[in-house]
């Protein structure tokens, strides 16, 4: 009689398991229509694409940071790393990538930038509830302006 303590595994089952349901899952996949991206795309050129792109990750860094700040209750943490992409980033953004940007990008960029100011104002006082609620509310901003543009 077969017991399960005295059944051994193989290496190859357990690889079975786990390959057979990936495999099918990109089987899947190949047969899916391919999804149209929508997006704006703003139309830089490869330097103006780096340097944007480096401005993006440095507000994921921001937000991350302010993230780490909020669950240590750090204020200071929390006002530095929000500066850092409020008004004087948007200052940074170069002329020739300013000029390609529709009104409908500036309108999310510009008061996003701004919302960072004011989230580093409010990491002086407001509690922390408050300024993760506030946090939230500035990535829906984030997330509004990556769903409508594209760089590449």
């Amino acid at each position: 009689m077969l017991s399960f303590h005295n059944f051994r595994w193989r290496p190859w089952l357990l690889a079975s398991l786990l390959v057979v349901p990936v495999a099918a899952f990109a089987a899947d996949k190949a047969h899916a229509p391919a999804a149209v991206d929508t997006r704006y795309n703003l139309k830089l050129t490869p330097s103006e694409q780096a340097e944007f792109l480096a401005e993006m990750r440095n507000m994921l860094a921001s937000i991350q940071h302010i993230m780490v700040g909020i669950g240590s209750s750090d204020r200071e943490m929390i006002a530095e790393y929000a500066r850092r992409s409020g008004n004087r980033m948007a200052r940074a953004t170069p002329a020739s990538v300013r000029v390609k940007t529709p009104p409908a990008f500036q309108e999310i960029g510009g008061p996003t930038h701004l919302m960072f100011e004011e989230l580093a104002i409010r990491a002086e006082s407001d509690d922390m509830d408050m300024i993760a609620t506030y946090t939230g509310k500035l990535m829906g901003q984030c997330m509004a302006c990556h769903s409508a543009f594209k760089v590449r």
